[in-house]
């Protein structure tokens, strides 16, 4: 996962603390610069992983770093030199460069969500607004049963059959799944299509790349696992049915302008051109998440219109997928809908977390309000379980990115700034509250 390139590149920048830092970590007491602040932040994200399996998403920093962290911190430790860092950035004097104040807004974010991750880890229970708020600076709108019950509405004449909606949706979709043995074939032609559309408006590293494996037995449905050195790995659960519309939407979520693409452009301009060397770990459960999945959703339309990707699909990927071209618009018409449901996620996350619901109760939920069928709102409800209040990043951490793009002018009607405005944000460290 480390590369010895970035580690060569990073030694005249760390040069003042190497001896240190292959030693022991800086006690609160000796940090005094951003730098030291940073590097200390690394470690205690590290130490932090020794607990908690899931938080430490990626890492490419120095190699004895890692090496370090394999002797288990205590956790009141962990939290105490977060509180202690957090402290030092605060008298720092603020800086005038826009880089610089985001950098340290984002220290003090990323290390005060680390902070609450250990109260977690040590038994606290959050409400799942408190949570969100507590780990990725946002809290997500409440919705009650109505907005989802007015689309529901909405669909069922265009749903006709006997039966209840969500089994007329069930039956009406299998006509739109791609054929296990045409999967490949057609993901590939799918993030062919979003890298060279990518390319034609942002400049990657020569050298990035990623490949694609096909898992089972996950919560998810698709994952970027970024190994440093522009390099990652996606997987693509097949454990249920992915339907045409998942091509595209994996390809650029997982791919090209999604995480890969936010991954790379952190590693080039953050850690290799500044040698902020905070960025070259990813800690999960943490307000930079908001950004990364929120960029990634909204990356699917910055690449494709609506109107291009259907052309793109009528032409190439249905018939790639042995489907019928010629019901694309009948396709997305329902599925457009369909997406309008997707805060009924979060409201049976908020319920199950909040004691309101148990599981059996939120698997039920979703299958009335987000037409999931029975064995997807059980992989659903298993995300729940598992990643908690991570589910606002998705919807809400979309609509807040699409907002922060168009209010900065790029609409759909002006998409070389779109473009523009969508690569400066996936090339900077802004958080949550940046971006409101």
């Amino acid at each position: 996962m480390r590369c010895a390139l970035l580690v060569f590149l990073l030694l005249p920048l760390l040069a003042a603390s190497t001896a240190e830092g292959a030693t022991a970590s800086p006690t609160p007491a000796m940090v005094a610069s951003v730098t030291e602040i940073a590097e200390a932040y690394v470690k205690l994200v590290l130490a932090m992983g020794q607990h908690d399996p899931d938080y430490v998403d990626a890492y490419y920093g120095p190699p004895e770093w890692k090496k370090l962290s394999q002797e288990k911190k205590p956790l009141d430790a962990i939290a105490h030199d977060a509180t202690r860092l957090c402290d030092q950035l605060a008298n720092i004097s603020k800086p005038t460069d826009e880089m610089e104040r985001l950098r340290s807004a984002y220290l003090t974010k990323q290390l005060s969500a680390l902070e609450a991750r250990v109260r977690m880890l040590k038994g606290e229970r959050l409400k799942f607004d408190e949570e969100s708020q507590a780990l990725y600076d946002a809290v997500a709108p409440k919705f009650s049963e109505t907005p989802f019950q007015e689309i529901l509405d909405s669909l069922e004449p265009k749903l006709p059959g006997e039966g209840s909606l969500l089994l007329r949706y069930e039956n009406w979709r299998r006509a739109f799944v791609i054929p296990k043995d045409r999967l490949d074939t057609v993901f590939q032609l799918a993030i062919k299509a979003c890298r060279e559309r990518t390319l034609a408006h942002i400049k990657l590293p020569p050298n990035e790349n990623f490949s694609v494996e096909y898992v089972t037995n996950k919560p998810w449905g698709g994952y970027n696992w970024y190994k440093g050195n522009y390099r990652s790995v996606i997987e693509v659960n097949t454990d249920l049915p992915v339907y045409i519309d998942r091509a595209i939407d994996l390809a650029a979520h997982e791919g090209y302008p999604g995480h890969h693409v936010y991954n790379a452009l952190l590693e080039k301009n953050l850690v290799r051109d500044r040698g902020w060397i905070e960025f070259s770990v990813y800690p999960l459960f943490s307000p930079q998440s908001l950004i990364a999945e929120g960029a990634a959703n909204f990356g699917r339309e910055v690449v494709f219109t609506k109107a291009e990707r259907l052309a793109f699909e009528k032409e190439v990927l249905w018939p790639a997928a042995g489907l019928a071209p010629s019901r694309a618009e009948e396709f997305y018409e329902v599925q457009d809908l369909v997406k309008k449901l997707a805060y009924a996620t979060n409201e049976a996350a908020r319920k199950y977390l909040n004691g309101e619901i148990d599981a059996n109760m939120a698997a039920t939920w979703l299958q009335k309000y987000a037409l999931m069928d029975e064995k997807r709102a059980k992989q659903s409800t298993r995300f729940i379980e598992k990643y908690r209040s991570y589910v606002i990043n998705y919807n809400l951490g979309e609509d807040m990115v699409r907002s922060y793009i168009e209010k900065r002018g790029g609409s759909e009607q002006q998409p070389e700034k779109r473009w523009r405005e969508f690569e400066q944000l996936l090339a900077s460290p802004r958080m949550p509250g940046d971006i409101r």
